[in-house]
């Protein structure tokens, strides 16, 4: 796979100084999935070319790997080849120092805008051209795409093409957006990802990933399509208000509660949790998907609990309960609360002292395909003495009237349960993994639809 970097600005050779790779060299790095050479094919006043060809070695890709998927489909593939989360990382590994915008000879050139020429060859186009434009042209690219026709997919349509971008920008900002867009069109990585990878998006999407109009798909893609760490990322991508004060159970309120605010649905809610966890007699407690921390906040007055926990994979949200619930502070619950940035996606030891877990209004914010790992998880692994979750009831949602119908009441719920949907979960719920539920209502009923708001307490 190939990529070049040109531009005509005089001295074009410059260029090099800004790499931080000379000219007249062969510049080579050794990868765990093979090698990376950076040569200039061009190089002169006028104009300057620099160029990254990565060599992958597709027997190494597997060496020792252990896959049993059949040695054919080991081989045989477009890994070697096609531009991929290989070629950024060769291209973070050779031009490290060029991608944090510093340079010793040259700084004012590297704070300024260059006329630059890309080429990418071959770039996968998982989506097709429209894709690729939609990538690169809000961020002031102008975009020159040519199919590789003789390499097409089942539907006939090139899976591949000859990239060509030119515009105006810093080397570094350039480099920032190659690193991170080339995987997402790949729609895929070769490595495992987790929640480091979050912070690689968020350092090299840095001022210009938070205003692209394409932030989720980007956020989505770039994570492997693990929906939990994109939400997290975007969560955090949102610029935070200078001189922010310490939230309030008033402050900050999500499009779900200013929608239940008229039944006072929040404060009922949490008042229902705080009696299930007494009547069950819970002495140490996990809120999972804390947020903000409004929970804990309701919970450490109670004296009778013994220890919280609050897990969340927004650390943005968690800097929030910490200022909410005055951790580190005079006077603060020091030792009775801790706070952990971790996915419920993930076996979590942290936390395996609660003898109570609870998920208020978290459930319909995942994948429904996902949520059998989270039921492993919680349920079957960690299996704490009581579960309790609640949920919005679908069917109350037509007496919302400033709902529409079909809406949900949070623009990221990727589901509703009705009252009949849930009951059938927390059955299999019981079925599966050995607890006893019990399921009841919370908010004013009404005769045909039910209450707002269903909760379900499983004991085991």
């Amino acid at each position: 796979m190939f990529l070049s970097i040109a531009t005509t600005r005089h001295p074009a050779t410059d260029l090099g100084f800004l790499l931080h790779k000379h000219p007249d060299r062969l510049h080579e790095i050794d990868l765990s999935f093979g090698k990376a050479w950076l040569f200039y094919p061009e190089a002169s006043e006028e104009r300057c070319e620099a160029a990254l060809l990565l060599d992958v070695d597709p027997i190494g890709l597997v060496r020792g790997k252990g896959q049993a998927d059949g040695l054919l489909d080991q081989y045989v593939n477009d890994r070697p080849y096609a531009a991929s989360s290989f070629l950024s990382v060769a291209l973070n590994k050779m031009l490290r120092t060029a991608m944090t915008g510093v340079s010793k000879e040259r700084q004012l050139l590297a704070d300024s805008d260059l006329p630059l020429e890309v080429v990418v060859a071959p770039l996968p186009m998982r989506g097709g051209e429209a894709m690729v434009r939609r990538l690169f042209e809000p961020l002031g690219w102008t975009v020159e795409l040519t199919p590789i026709e003789a390499v097409g997919s089942s539907t006939g349509e090139p899976r591949y093409g000859h990239l060509k971008l030119s515009g105006s920008s810093r080397l570094s900002n350039l480099l920032h957006h190659l690193y991170v867009l080339i995987p997402v069109m790949d729609d895929a990585k070769h490595y495992w990802v987790g929640e480091a990878e979050v912070e690689k998006l968020l350092s090299k999407g840095a001022g210009w990933l938070e205003h692209h109009p394409a932030k989720e798909l980007i956020a989505r893609r770039y994570l492997r399509n693990r929906s939990v760490l994109a939400r997290a990322a975007l969560a955090r991508l949102i610029p935070e208000d200078a001189g922010e004060t310490a939230p309030t159970t008033e402050t900050r309120s999500t499009p779900e509660e200013a929608l239940e605010a008229p039944v006072r649905l929040h404060e009922l809610r949490m008042d229902a949790i705080v009696n299930a966890i007494r009547a069950i007699g819970g002495k140490v407690v996990a809120d999972l998907g804390c947020g903000e921390g409004k929970l804990l906040d309701r919970l450490v007055r109670e004296r009778w609990i013994h220890k919280l926990f609050g897990l969340d994979p927004a650390a943005r949200e968690l800097k929030w309960a910490a200022k909410r619930l005055k951790l580190n502070e005079v006077g603060g619950p020091e030792g009775r609360v801790t706070l952990l940035h971790g996915s419920l996606t993930y076996r979590d030891s942290r936390w395996a002292e609660a003898d109570v877990a609870v998920l208020v209004e978290v459930v319909e914010h995942l994948d429904q395909d996902r949520l059998p790992l989270i039921e492993r998880i919680v349920f079957g692994e960690a299996a704490p003495r009581a579960v309790i979750v609640t949920t919005p009831n679908a069917d109350y949602n037509t007496l919302f009237p400033s709902l529409a119908p079909g809406s949900f009441r949070h623009p990221d719920h990727r589901f509703e349960w009705s009252r009949a949907e849930f009951k059938a979960w927390a059955a299999k719920i019981e079925e599966t993994y050995g607890y006893v539920v019990e399921i009841s209502s919370i908010g004013i009923q009404d005769a045909a639809l039910g209450a707002p708001t269903q909760m379900a307490v499983f004991n085991r």
